[in-house]
C-alpha cells in the first residue's frame, strides 16, 4: 500500500492525523538528502560610492568549516575564484576585489600558508558603471569549502542595478537569486568544479574577467605578522654578531657614557639612539612598500622574473658574505652623516644612527635584503613589520649596556668567531635562493629544478657548511685555526644531522621538517624516490600497466577513468573502489598519505581491489560527443563536471574525499556504511575488509 493510498483509508480521514503524516514524509525525504552539504549561505547588495558602485558579497559559514580566500598560493588547496560574467561594454572593475577577516595556517599537505575564512566571509569590488542601462551585474563565486571533507562549490550572483542610482540612494540590498540548476530535484547551489592547478582548461571565457587569485589581501593576517617579526628579529641579533656591528657595541657606549654630563643624560643618549636605528630601518620598511604598494608585493611573489631577479640578488649576498667582496654604500654618504653626527644634540644622535645604518651595511645590507624579500611575499605592511623586528633586536644592545654598563665586561673580544657568524649566514642565503629559482621553475614547468635536484644542492650546500664548521675548509678572510669551539662544534654537528636528513629525500623520503621549500614531491623525476623503488610494489605484467592505468599515491595501480577501471575489474574479477577525490583536496591527501600508507591497509588496495580515483575538480574538456546536459540543466563540459554529477545523483553527497565499494554491476558492498570519507585508520580498514568480503 502506497502513501496516496494510505491517505485515502478510511482510517485517516483525520486531518491532524494526515498533516502530520505528510510531515513525517517530508522529513523522511530531507533525510534520506541529508548528505548534500551546503555549510555556505550566500548574500549580496550594492552601495554607491560616490560615481561607482560597490558590490558587496557576504557569506554565512557554519561552524567548524572553512572556505579557502582567494589568496591561497598557488599549489595549495582551490582558492575562491570571482568572475564577472557580463563585464565587456557594461562595467569596469575599479582596483582589486577585497577581502574582509581571513586566517593564515602553514598547510603540511601542500606546503603552503592557506588563506581562509571562518564563520564569516566579506568581498567587495568597486565597478565604474559605462553602460547606463545596465540592468543587472552578474557574478560567479567558485569556492572550496572544508571541514572533514571538502565541497567544491559554485555560486551565481544576479545583482540588479537600481534604475536611478543617485548619491542619495539608500542601498539597494538584495537576496542572491537562487540557481535554478539543481541535480536530483534537491534545492541547492549548483556544485561544480572549479579549476585544478594540475590540469587549467584551455577554454576562453568570452565577455568575463577572472580574479586573480594571487592578490593580496586587504590586511595581512596577525599570525603571518608575528611570524614575520619574530624570524626578523632572530635576523637582527644575527647582524649584531658580523665583524661590521659587534665591534661598535662597546664603541658606541663608551661614547655616550663619556660624553654625558650624568649617567642620566647618558641613558637617556643611548635609547634615543636605539630608537633612531629603529625609526631609520623602519622608514625604510615604508619605503619598500610605498614605492611596490602592498597589493603589488605579494603579486609579485608568485612573478617568475620577481624570483629570477632575487635569486641573483640573493646568490650576489652570499658571495659577499662568503668573503669574495663586500658590497659597500659610497663613502661620501657615511662622512657626511658623520659631519652631522659631530654637530652633537638629538640631531647629532640621529645622524650617529644613520653613519652606523650606512658604516655596517655590508653586513646588514644582505641580511635586510634578503627580510625585504621574504616580507614582500607577504604583502601588505609586512616589510615594516620585518624592518621592526630587525632594528629592534639591532638597537637593543646598545640601550640595555648604556643602562648597565658594566655589562660590556662579559662581552666576548671581537676575533676570527665574527666572521664565522657572516660565512655562516652565506651559506644560509646561499640555500634559501635556490628557493627562489625553484619558485620560477615551478612557475614555467620547466622541470630543470626538480625535487631531487633542489636537495641534493641543499645536501651540497649544508655539507660545504659542516666541513667548514669543523675547520676542514677555510675562506678569505678566516683566522688560522688552532682549535674549534665548543659552541662551533655543537653547530657543526647540528648542520651535520641536518645534512644526512635530507639524503633520504633523493629516495622520495617526505622531509617534512622542509616541506616548505624543495618541489613537491610529484615535481620529480621519479615520484617514487630515485630509482624507481616504488614501481616495484605493483603487481602488473611483463607487459607493464593495463591501458587507462597508472602509478598513483604509493604505487598504487589507479584509473582516472570509470569505464576503464570497471572493464579491468571484471577482466581480473575484483571489486571496484571509487574514489572521488580532488587535486586540491586537502584531507583527500591527508587520507593518502596517513592512512593508504599504513602496512595494514597498503597491500589491500595494492592486490585486492581495482582502484578508480575521480577528480572532480578536473577542468580538462570531454569530447563534444561526450558532452551533455543533465535533466536539472546542468552542462556537462569537463571530466570533473561528469564526476561530479556521477557522485551527487548516484550518492546524493558533495563531498570529497568519498570511498564506496562496488561489484561489477556498481551495486553497493558495504552494508552498515554504504559510503565511507575522512575516517580513522581502523575505521577505514574495517570498511574495506567488509566490502570486500561481500564481493567474495
Amino acid at each position: 500500500m502506497n502513501f496516496t493510498q494510505t491517505l485515502k483509508d478510511n482510517q485517516f480521514k483525520n486531518v491532524w492525523t494526515k498533516t502530520i503524516l505528510l510531515f513525517l514524509f517530508f522529513f523522511a525525504f530531507a533525510k534520506s538528502n541529508a548528505q548534500i552539504l551546503e555549510p555556505v549561505k550566500w548574500t549580496s547588495k550594492i552601495e554607491k560610492k560616490g560615481n561607482n558602485a560597490v558590490l558587496i558579497f557576504d557569506a554565512v559559514i557554519e561552524k567548524d568549516w572553512h572556505m579557502y580566500s582567494q589568496f591561497t598560493p598557488e599549489g595549495g588547496p582551490l582558492a575562491l575564484e570571482i568572475t564577472f560574467k557580463n563585464q565587456k561594454g557594461n562595467y569596469e572593475l575599479v582596483g582589486k576585489a577585497k577581502e574582509g577577516k581571513t586566517k593564515t595556517s602553514f598547510n603540511d599537505v601542500f606546503g603552503v600558508d592557506e588563506t581562509y575564512f571562518e564563520g564569516k566571509a566579506h568581498v567587495e569590488q568597486e565597478i565604474k558603471i559605462i553602460n547606463p542601462n545596465l540592468k543587472t551585474v552578474d557574478v560567479d563565486f567558485d569556492f572550496q569549502v572544508c571541514k572533514e571533507v571538502c565541497i567544491n562549490s559554485s555560486k551565481k550572483f544576479s545583482i540588479a542595478i537600481p534604475s536611478t542610482f543617485k548619491v542619495e540612494d539608500v542601498p539597494v540590498v538584495k537576496e542572491d537569486k537562487l540557481d535554478e540548476t539543481k541535480t536530483v530535484g534537491i534545492a541547492v547551489d549548483t556544485v561544480k568544479p572549479v579549476v585544478a592547478e594540475t590540469a587549467k582548461s584551455d577554454v576562453k571565457k568570452a565577455d568575463s574577467e577572472v580574479v586573480s587569485k594571487e592578490e593580496v589581501p586587504v590586511q595581512a593576517p596577525a599570525r603571518s605578522l608575528w611570524s614575520i617579526f619574530f624570524i626578523a628579529f632572530l635576523s637582527g641579533f644575527a647582524a649584531l654578531l658580523t665583524p661590521c656591528v659587534f665591534p661598535m657595541i662597546p664603541m658606541t657606549v663608551s661614547f655616550f657614557t663619556k660624553q654625558s654630563k650624568s649617567r642620566a643624560k647618558g641613558i637617556r643618549n643611548a635609547i634615543f639612539y636605539g630608537l633612531s636605528i629603529i625609526a631609520i630601518y623602519v622608514i625604510l620598511g615604508l619605503i619598500v612598500t610605498k614605492i611596490f604598494g602592498a597589493d603589488a608585493l605579494n603579486a609579485l611573489s608568485t612573478d617568475v622574473w620577481f624570483n629570477l631577479i632575487f635569486f641573483v640578488i640573493l646568490i650576489i649576498f652570499a658571495t659577499s658574505f662568503l668573503g669574495a667582496f663586500e658590497i659597500m654604500l659610497p663613502n661620501s654618504w657615511a662622512n657626511k652623516a658623520d659631519q652631522q653626527a659631530d654637530k652633537g644634540g638629538i640631531i647629532g644622535i640621529l645622524f650617529m644612527a644613520l653613519a652606523l645604518a650606512i658604516v655596517s651595511f655590508s653586513c646588514t645590507g644582505p641580511i635586510v635584503g634578503t627580510l625585504l624579500v621574504e616580507a614582500a611575499s607577504n604583502g601588505g605592511i609586512a616589510p615594516v613589520v620585518g624592518m621592526l623586528g630587525f632594528s629592534s633586536a639591532l638597537a637593543l644592545p646598545f640601550m640595555l649596556f648604556a643602562m648597565f654598563p658594566g655589562w660590556l665586561n662579559s662581552l666576548p673580544k671581537s676575533g676570527g668567531w665574527l666572521n664565522t657568524v657572516k660565512v655562516v649566514l652565506g651559506f644560509l642565503e646561499l640555500a634559501l635562493a635556490f628557493k627562489f629559482l625553484s619558485n620560477a621553475d615551478l612557475v614555467l614547468q620547466l622541470h630543470f629544478l626538480e625535487r631531487e635536484v633542489f636537495i641534493a644542492i641543499w645536501i651540497a650546500i649544508f655539507g660545504a657548511m659542516t666541513l667548514y664548521l669543523f675547520g676542514k675548509i677555510t675562506l678569505p678572510h678566516d683566522s688560522p685555526i688552532q682549535h674549534i669551539s665548543v659552541g662551533r662544534l655543537y653547530l657543526g654537528l647540528l648542520t651535520f644531522v641536518f645534512t644526512m636528513y635530507l639524503i633520504p629525500g633523493l629516495w622520495g623520503a617526505p622531509l617534512k621538517l622542509i616541506s616548505a621549500f624543495p618541489p613537491p614531491p610529484q615535481y620529480s623525476e621519479s615520484p617514487f624516490g630515485v630509482g624507481g623503488s616504488g614501481h616495484a610494489a605493483v603487481n602488473t605484467d611483463a607487459k607493464g600497466l593495463p591501458a587507462g592505468a597508472e602509478l598513483g599515491p604509493h604505487g598504487i595501480m589507479v584509473f582516472h577513468d570509470y569505464e576503464d577501471g570497471l572493464a579491468y575489474a571484471k577482466e581480473i574479477n575484483k571489486p571496484i573502489m571509487l574514489d572521488f577525490t580532488g587535486y586540491a583536496c586537502v584531507n583527500c591527501r591527508k587520507m593518502e598519505n596517513n592512512v593508504w600508507s599504513e602496512p595494514e591497509v597498503l597491500p589491500i588496495l595494492k592486490n585486492d581491489v581495482v582502484l578508480i580515483s575521480l577528480y572532480v575538480d578536473d577542468k580538462r574538456e570531454l569530447p563534444k560527443e561526450e558532452q551533455f546536459t543533465t535533466a536539472a540543466g546542468d552542462k556537462i563540459i569537463t571530466a570533473g563536471d561528469k564526476w561530479t554529477d556521477f557522485m551527487i545523483s548516484k550518492y546524493k553527497t558533495n563531498t570529497q574525499p568519498l570511498y564506496v565499494i562496488t561489484d561489477l554491476e556498481g551495486n553497493n558492498l558495504n552494508n552498515t556504511k554504504p559510503t565511507i570519507s575522512y575516517v580513522s585508520t581502523e575505521e577505514y580498514l574495517q570498511w574495506l575488509k567488509e566490502g570486500i568480503s561481500n564481493f567474495k
